[in-house]
């Protein structure tokens, strides 16, 4: 898919938009690796920290000819079970979040945002002009809403990568299917893996911040090998939200017949995740 979050997505800091914020400095892609590690302490000396007005963060984009761990069924050491509970802990700390996300598609390109978070199982994603799309999640359903064309396809929360960021608690290692934990000076990074019939493979790979704790950015692989980057800024956890920004409005846009095609809910989010495509929100016939 995925978003989010797929994009999936998924989100996180404690910072207020008024202040100093540290944020990534822009480096290359990683190397290859043999696993599905994707740490950048290669060619990154450290963060920056910005003035007043945070710049948006260069996403660290993983190798696409990265492999698979050979044995899916691999135990973690002690260590990485610790870094794997700070991820769920910090995860289930948070209850609200607000911020701005960069997005960089498979292709390349890159799209900007802001979203909203509020737990469980909401958020709103909104797509900087001229993209017309906003990605809405309820609580059960997640509505893809384009705009200009005033129409909205439903999915399921549950097809999607993004509830594993909207859980009211989180326990990685026992409520999903991690294949690997990896962490060095810049970032903790956790990789979920999960295969669905009739659909394949997919994986989304969360990246914490080693010194302060929090997400920084994620990467969803869909079942055919494309990654959509999402690299998050200027947040702000203790910022109240409307909940009305989480409506999902059936008045004012046509919406296909149904709760959606659940079986490429997946795929059909993880492609309008990906900057530069504009999807056909038309009704089904």
């Amino acid at each position: 898919m995925a978003v989010v979050l797929l994009a999936a997505s998924l989100i996180t800091g404690v910072a207020t938009p008024s202040r100093a914020q540290t944020v990534p400095v822009p480096k290359p892609a990683p190397k290859a690796r043999d696993s599905v590690q994707m740490s950048a302490s290669d060619g990154q000396k450290g963060p920056i920290t910005t003035g007043a007005t945070p710049a948006p963060p260069n996403p660290v984009i993983p190798d696409p000819h990265r492999n698979l761990p050979a044995n899916i069924f691999a135990t973690f050491d002690a260590n990485q079970k610790a870094q794997a509970a700070k991820v769920s802990s910090y995860l289930s700390s948070l209850q609200t979040l607000v911020g701005s996300f960069v997005q960089v598609g498979p292709d390349g390109s890159k799209t900007k945002g802001e979203f909203y978070i509020q737990k469980p199982g909401k958020v709103r994603f909104e797509y900087e002009a001229p993209n017309p799309i906003d990605i809405i999640a309820d609580g059960s359903s997640l509505a893809v809403r384009d705009r200009k064309l005033a129409t909205q396809d439903i999915y399921p929360l549950s097809q999607t990568p993004l509830r594993f960021l909207l859980s009211d608690r989180i326990d990685l290692l026992k409520d999903t299917n991690v294949v690997n934990v990896t962490a060095d000076d810049i970032f903790i990074s956790v990789t979920i893996e999960e295969k669905q019939a009739l659909i394949g493979t997919s994986r989304l790979m969360l990246m914490i911040g080693t010194k302060d704790g929090q997400l920084k950015q994620w990467t969803v692989t869909d079942p055919q090998g494309y990654d959509t980057t999402v690299a998050v800024y200027n947040l702000d956890s203790s910022k109240k939200i409307d909940p009305g920004m989480f409506k999902i409005d059936f008045t004012n846009y046509a919406t296909p017949p149904g709760q959606s095609r659940p079986v490429f809910a997946d795929q059909a989010i993880q492609r309008i995740l990906s900057a530069g495509w504009r999807p056909r929100l038309c009704p089904s016939k």
